[in-house]
């Protein structure tokens, strides 16, 4: 792995998980730039330091041990992040939970460098975390039955 290839990995994760940490900040979330940027860029690293290696190469086995140990690692960082309300039904956190998963993911995607895998699940991502509370609230405005409205 040459300098600039390091140095490519590194700074996409950094890049990605402050980005992921940016949006939730905005939503005024525990976990936001600093946490979901460290643990996207400590996946990376990890991978790295393992070699590295992508589907069919040496070293492959290696990787996939490693990243077994991150998302295990960094589910309990996600848990840590979900409160249950006193109400029925009432729990928050848990888009939080899933971007520090994520993060973890998308830090393992730039260990391999696997930059295609990246583009596209980037824009997926942004998309439904811009997009998908509106959404949501659309779709349920449409779709609730007349005995929803009337508090039945």
């Amino acid at each position: 792995m040459t300098n600039i290839d390091i140095l490519t990995r590194l700074l996409a994760a950094f890049a990605i998980g402050a980005a992921l940490g940016l949006n939730r900040d905005l939503h005024k979330k525990a976990a936001g730039v600093r946490t979901i940027g460290l643990v996207c860029l400590a996946s990376a690293m990890m991978v790295m330091a393992a070699g590295g290696a992508g589907p069919g190469q040496p070293g492959f086995t290696e990787v996939t041990r490693i990243v077994q140990g991150v998302l295990t690692g960094v589910g309990f960082i996600g848990a840590g992040v979900i409160v249950r309300g006193s109400g029925e039904g009432q729990v928050h956190g848990l888009t939080t939970a899933a971007v520090i998963w994520l993060a973890a993911g998308f830090g393992v995607l730039c260990g391999m460098g696997l930059w295609m895998e990246i583009v596209v699940a980037i824009a997926l991502v942004f998309l439904l975390l811009v997009a998908g509370g509106p959404l949501e609230r659309f779709a349920y405005r449409a779709l609730r039955g007349p005995s929803d409205r009337n508090g039945d």
